[in-house]
């Protein structure tokens, strides 16, 4: 009798747990594990230089997990996927689904063409908690608001898939590999720019188990209130694990659930409803694919944006004269990560005080972050600029003076980042232009030559923005 060969199709899903594909790929027979860069995606769909290093190490990690047998090519996938079957004479393909706007058109011509050759297509959900088509309204229509999405939507429904096992057993289809391998992907760049971002990750299923194991000990039971506190390890940390699937959701939640169960805790009903905010950010996503390059509400395609080439410079160079800006922008780019408070804040000081399209943001992140996820990037911008779906007002404007001092009282995170402060006074450090000329001088800080002088006056900033947002109302 002959054993049953199926094509493994790894995508964002780059784990052997919980990856119901694969499970599922192993239970018919012999499988060939394949990876495919694939080069037909537009440029909002593939990885910036940070998630290019973080994807080169993860496919390392997972072909350690198949031992050796992962098959990697570049190319377009809708014309390798029909030639591989032809190659390794095989009937059968599984992935795992993408909730995306152009995987999702790809995959769905892809399995029409090959269902007509007779091909067995069978895909699966493994990044989200709730499919999105499943999720309505009374009336039938999709949520526009996180709130009632959350707990009449997605809390009403059954519990989410319990995670599975690894396969009991794995066994590889004796073939050739015909694979591109993966320096032929030129995911790593040339010059070592991310020696400090090696530091602070370590991608890979189990680099993702370790974390969550991590946060679980420490950080959840003070996640209420810590996680807002940028200079501490309040957070999971868990979102690029998340974003290239070497942790699913469903872990994460029943990893919580399981440890806490079903008592009344504060700090885990905020933690998983973040989970939840992921959900919506693909939930929107996929409903309204738009969004990725345009505003949700309409009335902002009337805003007068502004566009300085030198304070975008300055901004994405943590060179604003901003001490929590800057701080922010600098882990961002020492890091490839960004605290989400911090988030907010940069976000903000782009948008209102600069009055720069989120667009710039959003492009920046894309490239600087190891989580840099199309779905969560595109809905944090269009959130903190009032455009997006259940978003910040527009006439929002954080202070990040304010901001600093709230959630930066000692200011251990500005002196992290910016080490020329590091000897200001904590009652000038988040405001060093109030601060008199005696106490720079003793702090060694010179305002426009060791530390910028304030890109812009923040009152007066403010006060623009919400005389250019005045010009839409009612549009």
């Amino acid at each position: 009798m002959t054993v049953p060969v199926s094509l493994m199709w790894f995508r964002n899903d780059l784990r052997v747990k919980d990856n119901p594909a694969l499970n599922a790929a192993c239970d018919e027979g012999k499988i060939i594990p394949i990876y495919i860069y694939d080069t037909a995606a537009p440029d909002d769909s593939k990885p910036g230089g940070a998630s290019a290093w973080w994807l080169h190490q993860s496919l390392t990690s997972l072909d350690e997990r198949l031992n050796g047998h992962l098959q990697i090519f570049k190319g377009d996938a809708a014309t390798l996927i029909p030639q591989l079957l032809e190659k390794f004479d095989v009937e059968r393909v599984f992935w795992n689904r993408c909730y995306e706007p152009w995987p999702i058109k790809r995959d769905k011509q892809l399995k029409q063409q090959l269902k007509e050759q007779d091909i067995q297509v069978k895909s699966f959900n493994a990044s989200l908690l709730w499919e999105p088509a499943n999720i309505q309204t009374q009336s039938g229509g999709p949520y526009k608001v996180f709130t009632p999405y959350y707990k009449k939507g997605c809390l009403n429904q059954p519990e989410p898939r319990y995670p599975k096992a690894p396969p009991a057993r794995i066994t590889y289809a004796d073939v050739p590999d015909k694979g591109d391998g993966l320096a032929a992907l030129e995911l790593m760049p040339a010059i070592n720019w991310y020696a400090d971002i090696e530091k602070e990750w370590r991608p890979g299923e189990e680099g993702a188990a370790d974390r969550l194991s991590e946060f679980l000990s420490d950080a959840a039971d003070h996640y209420d209130e810590e996680r807002d506190i940028p200079s501490v390890a309040g957070t999971s940390k868990l979102s690029p694990h998340l974003h290239w699937g070497e942790i699913s959701p469903n872990q994460i939640w029943y990893a919580v659930k399981g440890k806490y169960g079903d008592q009344e805790n504060k700090d885990i009903e905020t933690f998983l409803s973040e989970l939840g905010w992921r959900e919506f950010s693909y939930y929107m996503l996929y409903h309204f694919p738009h969004i990725v390059d345009e505003n949700f509400k309409e009335k902002f395609n009337h805003f007068n944006w502004r566009y300085s080439k030198n304070e975008l410079k300055a901004w994405q160079e943590g060179k604003t004269g901003i001490p929590i800006v800057d701080a922010g922008m600098r882990q961002l780019w020492q890091k490839g990560w960004m605290h989400n408070r911090v988030r907010m804040i940069v976000g903000s000081f782009l948008v209102k005080n600069l009055l720069m399209h989120w667009n710039q943001g959003e492009q920046w992140f894309w490239d600087c972050l190891v989580d840099a996820d199309l779905a969560s990037n595109t809905a944090g911008w269009q959130w903190v600029a009032g455009s997006g779906a259940d978003a910040s007002p527009y006439f929002r404007v954080f202070n990040p003076v304010l901001q600093g001092e709230r959630f930066d009282k000692a200011g251990d995170y500005v002196r992290e980042f910016c080490p020329e402060l590091k000897d200001m006074p904590d009652k000038h450090l988040h405001k060093p232009w109030e601060a008199p000329k005696e106490v720079l001088r003793q702090a060694g800080v010179s305002l426009g030559d060791n530390y910028p002088e304030p890109l812009v006056d923040l009152k007066q900033s403010r006060q623009r923005a919400l005389d250019a947002f005045d010009q839409i109302k009612g549009k």
